[in-house]
């Protein structure tokens, strides 16, 4: 199985290509939605759970660690968000710093519990601080609104100087979480491909070695999981605003399981874009597969199984392994030929 050393981490040429592609569909996006049968909605939804994949990435593909309960801060910025507008002020900057930071303090209390952990410790840790949390959703119903949540959290107007937007308007707000979430893959690029992201590769293939050589494990493990959390949050204050409303289902084990999914179908293990491929394949299964049947998330389990048994590394594994190959079939084919 191919890894993320494998791939050429540095140069504008192995991000540049693929990030005008990234942002090309993204802007093109409202344009052909509508006439191939799908809804613009769709691409709000797709926009905000790559922003959230992206981040869980960080943890799960660069740094090794298995969170089996990253649903929890994407809730917590959900309704950092919501409690914000109703019981603060309705503003756009100030929900979204609240989602974010919110998400982060939480990160860094779990964090601080879990970084001294490794393997499936780790990872049952993570599922129950997930559930705490959960549980939390759903008995404070004073703060949160129990099993019925949050509703009526507006959507405040994008405001900059003198310029006003409308994001009540489906089209304009696509463009704002569009813009977010681009903005979001250019800082974790930076992120992952500085002396930061490579020390969190380095925990990932050998933990221990990575400790002899000087590193704090425990102190880049748990900033990890701090930052992954901001940008899980990040995407829960967009989730709120998206669905105008926050409830306990968003902090579930079974959000937690297919963001895993996600990632690990599109390749986030072995290809910084994978994230964004198992969303979209995701999305393609509910609305496309889900239009022909109800029994889609059979088929879509079928899929992952499948791919965790023969295809590990994921559709973007598979893509660089085809690429890979390309090359050494011409070069065998050419002196055949001669």
């Amino acid at each position: 199985m191919i890894t993320l050393s494998d791939i050429p981490p540095r140069g504008g040429a192995g991000f540049a290509g693929p990030m005008a592609l990234f942002v090309l569909v993204l802007a093109t996006l409202p344009l052909w939605i509508a006439p191939i049968g799908l809804y613009e909605y769709l691409g709000i939804e797709i926009a905000i759970w790559i922003l959230f994949a992206m981040g869980f990435n960080l943890l799960f593909g660069y740094t090794g660690l298995h969170s089996f309960g990253h649903g929890a801060y994407l809730g917590i910025g959900a309704y950092a968000f919501g409690l914000f507008q109703q019981q603060v002020m309705v503003s756009l900057w100030g929900g979204l710093f609240c989602a974010i930071t919110a998400a982060l303090l939480a990160g860094a209390i779990v964090g601080a519990f879990l970084s001294h952990r490794r393997g499936i410790y780790y990872a049952l840790l993570t599922i129950a601080f997930g559930q705490v949390f959960w549980f939390c959703a759903m008995k404070l119903h004073g703060i949160t609104g129990g099993e019925d949540g949050l509703l009526g959290i507006p959507r405040p107007d994008l405001i900059i100087g003198a310029w006003r937007v409308d994001l009540n308007d489906n089209t304009n707000f696509y463009w704002f979480v569009a813009a977010i979430a681009a903005l979001a893959v250019l800082a974790l690029w930076r992120i992952v491909n500085a002396p930061f992201g490579r020390v969190l590769q380095a925990i990932r293939q050998n933990e221990t070695r990575a400790r002899f050589v000087g590193y704090d494990v425990w102190r880049w493990k748990w900033l990890a999981f701090t930052l992954s959390a901001g940008f899980a949050g990040l995407a829960g204050g967009l989730f709120a605003m998206a669905q105008q409303s926050a409830y306990p289902d968003v902090m579930s084990l079974h959000q937690s399981g297919l963001i895993v999914m996600m990632v690990l179908i599109g390749g986030g293990l072995v290809n910084f874009w994978g994230p964004v491929l198992g969303v979209v394949l995701y999305y393609i299964a509910r609305d496309i597969l889900g239009g022909l049947t109800e029994a889609w998330l059979l088929w879509y389990g079928l899929l992952f199984v499948i791919m965790v048994m023969v295809r590990p590394e994921g559709v973007a594994g598979l893509f660089h392994s085809l690429k890979q190959r390309l090359p050494r079939q011409a070069s065998v084919t050419k002196p055949e030929q001669a």
